[in-house]
């Protein structure tokens, strides 16, 4: 971290680790769990120096067996404590899917609400590191289908600082989604930035002529795009989802309702998709005020290959953006 200044600038990496540390420092009964968080430090250096401080009974190093761990951690939420269990990558997620879906998500409805699950799951989630097909899928979507988990998917470093404290005091599970390719990134955060609320999208960009819909690391270059279009004299208004379940439909729609037109750019798979169920509700609660359909930009339906140019082909990038938004504006 290095003071800029009001502001500290730091990175994604380091805020999810602050953000750790914090809820630790407040609460005895969080501790942390996973596949190499000890004395690694974590596969993305997130937990580094964190076993230092607190030691191996909060800072808890697993068997690589994700049902084991993800099982072990919803027993020990059911238990009075506030796990944080971190998964390498959301591939490797789906070995857990059994607790996370038949468990984790359905004790409280199936014990009649008598029993909670106050645990909260991290993963890494999205390409773009050549990380090849079995560990570089965006599958938050499968998971936002689910009732009894809320998804998170934070995107700027204010959020990943403060999104983890606000998802601990959640009595039901909480699964936090970071994007692999942003912990590297740098920003300002106020030396005071705490907890941040997970109930609304937000406007990151405001404008007139178009709504991009996205969230994660499709955000930023949705930013660029917008900056990009607004040369061309296109004022795109961006919105961060933020929360992929539940949705925050007012906000989207509230946008619409100015612009008239809506394009989601959505690193998931286009079939079955978190664009496809956002598309059908602008359709259900906004029709009248569409001047045009609904457009969307996603992954291509192929494993995400290794490869550097077909990994970027496979993926939205800012020029896809730039021109599906300038036809959408120019010729709609």
């Amino acid at each position: 971290m290095s003071e800029q200044g009001s502001a500290i600038t730091t990175t994604y990496r380091e805020a999810v680790r602050e953000a750790i540390r914090e809820a630790m420092l407040k609460d005895e009964r969080v501790f942390l769990m996973g596949e190499d968080v000890g004395h690694y430090g974590g596969c993305y250096a997130v937990s580094k120096g964190l076993l230092a401080e607190f030691g191996p009974e909060r800072i808890r190093d697993t068997p690589l067996s994700e049902s084991a761990f993800v099982g072990a951690g919803i027993g020990a939420a059911l238990g009075g404590m506030r796990p944080v269990v971190e998964i390498m990558t959301v591939n490797f997620s789906l070995l857990a899917l059994d607790q996370i879906l038949n468990n984790a998500a359905t004790i409280l409805h199936m014990s009649g609400g008598q029993f909670n699950v106050p645990l909260v799951i991290r993963m890494a989630t999205g390409a773009g590191k050549q990380l090849a097909a079995q560990h570089a899928h965006s599958l938050e979507g499968w998971y936002a289908h689910i009732p009894g988990l809320r998804i998170l998917s934070p995107a700027t470093i204010e959020d990943a600082r403060g999104m983890l404290w606000t998802a601990l005091q959640e009595p039901d599970p909480v699964i936090i989604f970071e994007n692999n390719t942003l912990y590297n990134m740098e920003g300002p955060l106020p030396p005071d930035a705490g907890a941040v609320e997970i109930d609304h999208a937000r406007v990151r960009r405001q404008g007139s002529d178009l709504t991009i819909i996205t969230y994660s690391a499709s955000l930023f270059k949705s930013l660029e795009a917008a900056e990009a279009l607004a040369r061309e004299g296109i004022e795109a208004e961006v919105v961060d989802l933020r929360s992929l379940r539940p949705l925050d439909d007012a906000t989207y729609l509230a946008s619409i309702a100015r612009t008239h037109r809506a394009l989601i750019v959505d690193e998931g798979w286009r079939s079955g998709s978190i664009s496809a169920e956002i598309s059908a509700r602008i359709m259900e609660q906004a029709f009248y005020d569409l001047d045009l359909p609904v457009m969307r930009l996603c992954s291509a339906e192929v494993p995400i290959p290794y490869a550097r140019h077909l990994e970027d082909a496979a993926l939205p990038q800012v020029v896809s953006i730039v021109e599906t938004a300038r036809r959408m504006v120019t010729h709609g």
